[in-house]
């Protein structure tokens, strides 16, 4: 399935930006932007608005708060994931939790699907704690 970019959600993605959590904040100005890889942040992709997306490395990345963890947000998550993959993407999720206690395995984690995305590998248990869903 081809990715398509609906323009009409742009102005809702600039809000997102400009209205970021402190975990998508600290993981764009501390690692994201800084890659060679190109990320951009609250993306419109298909129907969604992703919080990382490269296009580069077909890759989306999400962090989840608590709403994502209820019967509602876990049935909405595992449909937006479906869809987004079945455009070839990669999806991985991160919690605010691991932003705020392990970020420096987020980052290797991140790096770790970077490479396995780019090179045509499959990366398995990207975080190695288990805690990306």
């Amino acid at each position: 399935m081809p990715i398509h970019y609906r323009s009409d959600l742009t102005t809702r993605a600039r809000r997102l930006r400009q209205d970021a959590t402190p975990q998508e904040r600290k993981l764009w100005y501390e690692f994201l932007r800084s890659l060679p890889t190109r990320f951009t942040r609250q993306k419109p992709v298909g129907q969604y608005i992703v919080d990382f997306y490269s296009h580069h490395a077909k890759l989306v990345i999400e962090l989840d708060g608590g709403q994502h963890y209820q019967p509602a947000g876990l049935k909405y998550d595992l449909n937006r994931t479906t869809q987004l993959e079945q455009m070839g993407l990669k999806v991985v999720r991160f919690t605010n939790l691991d932003i705020d206690t392990n970020f420096a395995g987020v980052c290797e984690a991140i790096l770790r699907l970077l490479a396995a995305q780019t090179s045509g590998k499959q990366a398995t248990d990207p975080t190695g704690s288990g805690t990306a869903r």
